[in-house]
């Protein structure tokens, strides 16, 4: 049936049913839409080849995912992290691509398909990484920068292997003509990043100026500069996730790009499980029995091989063990990208389709492995963090991880430095009173430590960055993250080194907050009810001299301090 409220409204019935269990066993989401996709792809409710709900509507929402992150790029952060970003992402590829292609002809496969499948096996997905970020709220850390900057590199390589793949045999090896589409490829991106600068700098700005007086007009605005500047991108050559990228990327310095986002959030997570719904479903597990431990291997390759390769590349830049631990099981999966390196190579005739379906499995399979160690990466780091370390490269420190020299003493550590912790900051410095920051978001940390502050990059799941806080010596311990798990963590750590130590935590709801008092926290931050608390409390014994008119002011003294 071709209706696309039919399917649309079984994909979504099988997709919430699943979720519901998936939620219950606290798993990832994503792996709900991956084993719905395989339910499709067994079952046939309807045809997948032809469905208008796969056809159109999965790429959307990839569009929609890589735009909002092209809004948080920082272009500052690519001068301090875009070496170890392209050395670590090419080397990778090239190591990646000629184990695979050796291990590929051990297994029987052909010159041709070896170098293929060693290609596919290269290739990280760049949505299933990012859908994962977005999950755990890990999207601003400098191991989600590094990931994503090397996904980018990644698909860029991508690009470029398929305009050469495309080139005719009769071309390869005549010299100049056969460089004529990898030369084209690189002026039009030459264009592409030029014009992205140029309009946002000359352009958007005033045009999202005048639509910002309407809500919806820039709602609409948004989404219409988006889909413009990603069908520029792929009548270029480039790929969707490009395009909506750069077009991201555009509006990063635009005043109103936090509204953008919160706008578009919505529908990006609809448009996005329908695309893990799709990869699901094109994994053909009826006619691979023969190949099921070809598939095994690759799909062991990507989980365990790949990461090790990773994290060998990014210790050379002084990056601690934790950091380039997480980078790596990021892009611990193979991409859908590699389906279309493939696909292109048996429409050529250069490898069979077999390689397509073996591809596929390995990409459903590594993709929903991948997504639940990303999952429960805390608990996983622990076992091996030992071995991690035998890769990290001693006595050098990247820029972003740097120790404290300073040897602090009775002093304060405050953990979070945004929204309910850049006040704390603020008052300490400006009071001279001794304490250190740490923040998991290396811009943060960088601005933190430009005007002089005490602060450094780390994740509370990184046991070896409470050395560098000195908690054995602290004399209140401020956590302003909201995370369960993480504020556990840190009690249990405080209390085991310094039981002295005052702890102030913070927690999501009066649930979480009641648990943490029982564990053992002084005191447990609930911001929303401190703030309305605080307004009551200020309306009972200033309440005749409450002005409406300029904003809310007490004994003249506004308390916008508060947001």
């Amino acid at each position: 049936m071709d209706n696309i409220f039919y399917q649309l409204a079984l994909v979504l019935v099988l997709a919430s049913g699943i979720g519901l269990f998936v939620l219950k066993v606290k798993l990832p989401l994503v792996v709900a839409y991956l084993i719905t996709g395989l339910v499709l792809s067994v079952v046939r409710l309807f045809d997948l080849g032809h469905s208008p709900v796969f056809e159109v509507l999965p790429e959307i929402g990839i569009a929609f995912v890589l735009f909002l992150i092209g809004m948080e790029l920082k272009l500052n952060e690519l001068k301090v992290l875009g070496k170890p970003i392209f050395i670590a992402a090419i080397g990778q590829i090239i190591i990646s691509t000629l184990l695979g292609y050796a291990i590929s002809r051990l297994l029987g496969f052909g010159s041709s398909e070896g170098l293929y499948l060693g290609l596919g096996l290269a290739f990280s997905s760049t949505v299933v990484v990012i859908k994962m970020l977005l999950e755990s709220r890990d999207l601003s850390s400098l191991f989600g920068k590094l990931s994503i900057g090397m996904l980018l590199v990644e698909d860029l390589v991508a690009i470029a292997v398929l305009m050469m793949i495309s080139v005719s045999s009769s071309a390869i090896g005549t010299g100049l003509p056969a460089s004529y589409p990898l030369l084209m490829l690189l002026l039009k991106a030459a264009g592409l990043f030029v014009l992205t600068f140029v309009l946002s700098k000359y352009i958007l700005n005033k045009v999202f100026e005048y639509t910002a007086h309407s809500k919806e007009l820039l709602y609409i605005t948004s989404i219409t500069w988006c889909f413009a500047f990603t069908s520029l991108a792929v009548f270029a050559g480039f790929s969707i996730e490009i395009g909506a990228f750069l077009a991201g990327v555009a509006l990063a310095s635009s005043p109103y790009h936090m509204q953008i986002q919160a706008k578009i959030k919505p529908m990006r997570d609809f448009f996005l499980a329908l695309f893990f719904i799709y990869l699901g479903s094109t994994a053909e597990f009826r006619d691979l029995r023969a190949s099921i431990p070809i598939i095994v291997i690759f799909t062991l390759y990507a989980l365990i091989i790949k990461p090790v390769v990773y994290m060998a590349l990014l210790s050379r830049f002084g990056f601690r063990k934790h950091t380039i631990f997480q980078t790596a099981l990021n892009l611990s999966q193979v991409s859908e990208f590699s389906l279309i390196v493939l696909l292109v190579g048996v429409n050529a005739g250069l490898i069979e389709p077999i390689t397509i379906s073996i591809m596929a499995a390995v990409a459903v399979l590594s993709i929903t492995v991948s997504s639940i160690l990303i999952s429960f990466s805390k608990k996983v780091y622990k076992p091996v963090a030992p071995l991690v370390g035998l890769l990290e490269t001693k006595g050098k420190s990247h820029y972003y991880e740097r120790k404290v020299n300073d040897t602090l003493v009775e002093h304060i550590i405050v953990i979070g430095a945004h929204r309910v912790g850049s006040p704390i900051v603020r008052y300490l410095h400006d009071n001279q009173i001794p304490f250190i920051v740490m923040d998991f978001n290396p811009t943060i940390v960088h601005n933190l430590v430009e005007k002089g502050v005490n602060a450094v990059y780390g994740d509370i799941g990184d046991p070896e960055i409470i050395e560098f806080l000195h908690l054995e010596k602290a004399k209140l311990v401020i956590c302003t993250a909201s995370d369960f798990s993480d504020n556990e963590l840190l009690l249990n750590l405080t209390k085991e080194v310094n039981k002295e130590a005052t702890v102030v935590l913070r927690a999501l709801d009066s649930e979480y907050a009641r648990i943490l008092k029982t564990l053992g926290a002084d005191y447990v931050l609930l911001p929303e009810k401190v703030s309305g608390d605080y307004i009551v409390h200020q309306i009972k014994h200033y309440w005749p001299n409450v002005n409406f008119k300029d904003g809310i002011t007490f004994n003249n003294k506004a308390i916008s301090s508060l947001v």
